[in-house]
């Protein structure tokens, strides 16, 4: 499922006045992928969020899925539309009064689904989530990754088009992060789902999204391709969050950034893909009278692949150090000079 937004608005009354908390946005978020939509506290992600899953109608401009109007739709058919949309929570939003199985079944309850096949439902997406012998267990007894499984079941067990994430994995420590980020790649792949995942950590951008929008004060700022965004950020906020972002600390895709000085480097380079492997100073070395002094790197294993960054010095006249400059420009290397 495929959605367009056209120049979205909304604007909420406060004590200080009225605030813009979505201010003309427009996206095209592909169908069968995970989309990112990352910001800070009260940059508008969740209100754009509540306007995309249809909870709330935005004063002004429209939301499309594939190339059907959504956000004007009747009473009824609003709430019909609503029932193919899964969402998941950050604090799961689980009734402890059920049991995991029972908190599946509960939407497809509502849905009036016959009870046979709510039953085979709840053990197809019990088998699903790698709980099959947890749904008799009281919610209480549940881990917190557990918790989130059965969310994730239940956001399933309607068959819906589309995944909303709002933040699911901020209540989860890294380790359950990453598995229940791996969890939905595996889901997305499996049912050809279109994810929406809102969140603040570029880590969960990095592990599991394909394309991000990266949102401030009510704008998009900055939107593309997950190792785009990484190997070439443009604005201020992009930058601000890849400067903080927590390494992968363990398994064969551990992220290393090694840092030999707290002076970094005169240039930045940004490498993707095999070009991430290559010995491309060494060559550049070979072929320009310069010399090089490497102050930090490290490799991101994102999603899609993998994106490289070294911060360097280069020593040589300027006529050589903008000859290498150029050479690597030509071989697919991003630099920026540092300021």
């Amino acid at each position: 499922m495929r959605i367009k937004l056209e120049n979205l608005k909304k604007t909420y009354a406060g004590a200080g006045g009225t605030v813009t908390a979505v201010n003309d946005i427009s996206l095209d978020i592909p169908e069968n992928q995970i989309f990112g939509i990352i910001g800070k506290s009260g940059a508008g992600k969740s209100s754009l969020v509540r306007l995309i899953s249809l909870l709330e109608t935005p004063d002004e401009g429209a939301v499309y899925y594939n190339d059907d109007r959504v956000d004007n739709l009747s009473k009824k058919d609003l709430i019909m539309r609503r029932r193919k949309l899964g969402m998941i929570f950050q604090n799961f939003n689980l009734f402890t009064s059920r049991t995991a199985a029972k908190n599946i079944a509960y939407p497809m309850e509502i849905c009036g689904f016959p009870k046979e096949e709510i039953d085979s439902r709840v053990n197809e997406m019990l088998a699903l989530v790698g709980l099959e012998d947890r749904g008799d267990a009281p919610v209480s007894t549940l881990s917190g990754g557990q918790k989130q499984r059965i969310a994730i079941a239940r956001a399933l067990s309607t068959r819906p088009d589309i995944l909303f994430c709002d933040e699911a994995t901020s209540a989860l420590d890294p380790q359950t992060t990453r598995s229940i980020l791996s969890l939905i790649r595996e889901i997305q792949k499996k049912m050809n789902l279109t994810v929406v995942m809102i969140t603040h950590q570029m880590e969960v951008v990095r592990d599991a999204c394909d394309q991000v929008a990266v949102v401030d004060a009510g704008k998009v700022v900055e939107q593309g391709k997950v190792s785009e965004i990484f190997s070439a950020p443009k604005s201020a906020v992009t930058k601000d969050f890849l400067s903080h972002l927590a390494p992968e600390t363990s398994g064969k895709d551990a992220e290393e950034f090694a840092c030999w000085s707290k002076e970094g480097g005169e240039y930045a380079l940004y490498f993707e893909g095999k070009k991430t492997g290559e010995p491309v100073l060494s060559r550049l070395a070979k072929k320009f009278d310069i010399e090089f002094n490497i102050r930090a790197g490290g490799i991101s294993h994102l999603a899609e692949g993998e994106v490289g960054k070294m911060l360097v010095d280069f020593i040589g006249t300027r006529e050589e150090i903008e000859k290498a400059v150029a050479y690597l420009k030509e071989n697919g290397v991003r630099v920026e000079e540092e300021k």
